[in-house]
């Protein structure tokens, strides 16, 4: 079901998600809580199995070093008394056995495998079960083994030779340690560690979750943030001082995107209002002329100049019409310019030629001052051409009788640089930054032609037309001193970046 806003024009309860249709994969707690789970439920798991380990390796060290301490016995029995059977037949028969939780039992065989004394109970291992003596006399054996006799007990098991006194026969001593009791312990541990690992699972689980929960309320304040903000409430910001590490550089760029957000809407208002302005006068003005010659009869004069001024409101809405398309455009990147080699003296020559009239008209002074050599760079000619009528335009204008408007072009850098410098007024510094903006305009009475003003699109297209060639446009005055526009292209061929209009006479350019 879409999405639907009550009668406040607040959202439902619907998340945006779904209100695009979007199916939200897994929830990044749960992730978060199952990698959590995993992570410290198998380090439990490690931990219990390598105790586990640990307890066992340990209780058979301790069975060999009790085994082995009982070879050694009998060994010295068999070396030092030899003669002594019965001692040996009652050490190895009757001493061991009554032994409650260590069983012991001893087994001695001639060097034919025939039994000279075994102790009872011993007779469901058969020799073969015992491991081969083959450890030299001088050492013992390592360690022993694990076997199960015929009726099912566990022993652990250790064989090794023997002197019989001072003879050549070595016969060998084998020993059994009854493990059934630390086989019901260990099988009680594994029963207990289960448990633990069943409990630990379920405790890892919850205190996953719960840590998930917590750390994702950071993320949970910037989402409802996110989802108070806006056109009318673009005021919203994060609080970044009590996030995490890794969330603070996130909620500033948030914080950063807002406030380009609102200053972009604050412009946008202020265009769209500008906007209105400026279509407002020259249709009231084809209006108003059309209603009083619409009034009464009129000769075929009146009838004329009532057209000729009709038209000029018409060029005036048509400039500012194909300004905020060509704006609009470049803004968009849907086609590339077309440049080609151009000689940027021989094109400023063009532009100084076709403003010499204007200038004389206006009493000011234009000089072009080009570099010694040609610079070549790859251009929009008729984009270049607009943009520096745009800037030798303004400069007459803005320039009282008597000044001079300078155009100059150097190279350095990489970059062509073309000078537009005149001895006008100037600009309150103030209003520097805004200069390019869209129908920005200083003081009106800037201009010394009454009712010539501009539409405050010229240097916004002049900056448009700088960026499209990958180049800038840069500005610099002093008040009562004049004003220096600054555009920087690139003498190598830059990338295409945005959308031109069709090519325009030259005597078509210059917004103001």
């Amino acid at each position: 079901m879409s999405s639907k806003t009550g009668n406040n024009g607040a959202p439902s309860s619907a998340s945006p998600a779904r209100a695009l249709g979007i199916r939200p994969s897994s929830s990044l707690a749960l992730r978060l809580t199952t990698w959590y789970t995993l992570a410290s439920f198998l380090t439990v798991v490690v931990g219990t199995v390598l105790l586990y380990w640990v307890l066992v390796a340990s209780l058979e060290r301790a069975h060999d070093a009790f085994l082995v301490d009982k070879i050694q016995v009998l060994r010295e029995m068999l070396h030092n008394r030899p003669g002594e059977i019965a001692e040996l037949r009652e050490e190895v028969e009757e001493t061991w056995a009554p032994r409650q939780y260590a069983r012991v039992y001893g087994r001695i065989l001639d060097p034919g495998g025939k039994i000279l004394a075994e102790s009872p109970g011993m007779s469901g291992l058969a020799p073969s079960a015992f491991p081969k003596a083959e450890a030299p006399l001088g050492t013992l054996p390592s360690q022993g083994i694990e076997v199960t006799d015929s009726s099912g007990r566990a022993f652990r098991v250790m064989s090794a030779r023997a002197m019989l006194g001072r003879s050549d026969n070595l016969p060998v001593v084998q020993v059994a340690l009854d493990t059934a009791n630390e086989r019901k312990l260990l099988a009680g541990y594994r029963r207990r560690a289960w448990l633990v690992l069943a409990l630990a699972l379920v405790v890892c689980g919850v205190v996953g979750y719960q840590i998930a929960r917590r750390g994702m309320h950071p993320i949970e304040d910037i989402t409802a943030t996110a989802r108070r903000v806006s056109s009318s409430r673009l005021h919203e910001r994060i609080e970044a001082v009590a996030l995490p590490a890794e969330l603070s550089e996130l909620a500033a760029t948030f914080n950063n995107m807002l406030d380009r957000l609102a200053d972009s809407f604050a412009r946008l208002s202020q265009f769209s209002a500008d906007i209105a302005h400026e279509l407002r006068t020259p249709v009231n003005n084809l209006r108003g002329t059309t209603e009083v010659v619409l009034g009464r009869a009129r000769s075929a004069e009146e009838y004329r100049e009532a057209l000729a001024s009709c038209l000029e409101e018409s060029i005036r809405l048509s400039r500012i019409i194909d300004s905020l398309l060509f704006l609009a455009r470049s803004e968009s990147g849907r086609n590339p310019i077309h440049t080609e080699r151009v000689e940027i003296g021989k094109e400023l020559e063009l532009v100084k030629e076709f403003f010499d009239a204007a200038a004389v008209e206006a009493g000011v002074e234009l000089k072009l001052d080009l570099c010694p050599g040609p610079v070549y760079a790859p251009l929009d000619r008729t984009l270049f051409q607009r943009a520096v009528s745009n800037l030798v335009s303004n400069a007459l204008v803005h320039t009282p009788a008597g000044g001079t408007v300078t155009v100059s072009c150097a190279a350095d850098d990489g970059f062509a640089r073309v000078r537009v410098a005149d001895t006008g007024c100037g600009i309150p510094p103030e209003h520097l930054p805004h200069v390019f903006d869209r129908f920005y305009r200083v003081e009106r009475s800037r201009t010394n032609f009454s009712g010539s003003g501009g539409t405050g699109l010229g240097l916004a297209i002049v900056r448009s037309i700088a960026s499209l060639h990958g180049g800038s446009a840069e500005i610099d005055s002093h008040p009562s001193r004049g004003t220096r526009v600054t555009l920087s292209f690139p003498l190598e061929p830059a990338p295409p970046r945005a959308p031109t209009l069709a090519p325009a006479t030259t005597a078509a350019l210059g917004e103001g």
